[in-house]
């Protein structure tokens, strides 16, 4: 990382994850399907400072397979050991119908729900929803209450490994800053075998947005903090021809990529500028298998 602090933060942020993710291994299932993948993502999330308007955390989804997926997102933000942490986040969940769910404080609503998953946010201002989801796109908004700013995070858990339904997709856009104030996106993986996953940092390529992060890099790191692979243009990657048949791979060079065959565990994917650039960003990972 570019700051002690940064680093600091990455290894609570993976610890963190790590310990809630537990809480969801070992829930109960709501049902059982032989047809469940070996492999899922039992988690994504994206860490960024939290602005307004435009540059508010806007974290998309997406739920494959035949089956309604039971999850909890939650908007975290005054418990993040960070300064100038969002104080009072809200979160709203949108579906692709237009229907909107929306919190303020999690105890406002669904509590019953919230503590039942064993994984509820740990202060009273922090913002949850439980929803059995239909295969299809989401998107997770986190701002500020009362235009308000800071470091936020926004996490989707899935609360049911056994349909064959998975999140397979987690994709952030944020301005990304210098310092602690970069882009972190974490993923958990759990199940039994490896899956391949990308990981792409976008910003020339982004339409119709200003100010937009010219040259983005991007850091792989496992559980233990550990970067185990970096990119800055993706045509320079070892595994260009496989990010070239995953279908998607990003549309400019200057753009970053990491295709990985991952196993069970802890991985934390960061964006920043080359040489302290900052700008509009995505961070994205696709489960691709």
């Amino acid at each position: 990382m570019s700051s002690l602090a940064a680093v600091a933060f990455l290894a609570f942020f993976i610890a963190y994850n790590g310990l809630t993710a537990q809480s969801v291994i070992h829930a109960k299932p709501a049902s059982v399907s032989a047809a469940a993948p070996a492999v899922h993502l039992a988690n994504i999330s994206t860490r960024l400072a939290v602005g307004t308007g435009n540059n508010v955390l806007i974290a998309g989804f997406i739920v494959t397979g035949t089956q309604p997926k039971k999850i909890i997102t939650r908007g975290i933000g005054p418990s993040l050991p960070v300064n100038e942490n969002l104080a009072d986040p809200t979160l709203e969940l949108h579906e692709s119908s237009g229907a909107v769910t929306a919190n303020e404080n999690w105890r406002d609503t669904q509590q019953d729900e919230l503590q039942a998953t064993t994984i509820p946010p740990g202060n009273d201002y922090e913002s949850a929803i439980v929803k059995s989801l239909n295969p299809g796109n989401y998107t997770a908004v986190l701002a500020g209450k009362g235009g308000t700013t800071g470091v936020g995070v926004v996490e989707v858990y899935d609360l049911d490994l056994t349909v064959d339904s998975k999140l397979a997709n987690i994709s952030t856009r944020g301005f990304v800053d210098q310092g602690d104030n970069v882009l972190i996106c974490g993923t958990i993986v759990v199940g039994s075998g490896t899956t391949n996953v990308l990981f792409r940092a976008i910003g020339p390529s982004l339409p119709n947005i200003p100010n937009t992060l010219q040259d983005p890099t991007l850091e792989l790191h496992d559980g233990q903090g550990s970067i185990i692979e970096s990119n800055d243009n993706w045509q320079d990657s070892p595994n260009k021809q496989a990010i070239i048949d995953s279908t998607i791979p990003p549309s400019d060079p200057r753009e970053a990529a990491i295709l990985r065959q991952l196993t069970p565990g802890n991985y934390t994917a960061v964006v920043r500028g080359k040489n302290n650039t900052t700008g509009v960003a995505v961070v994205e990972a696709y489960q691709l298998n």
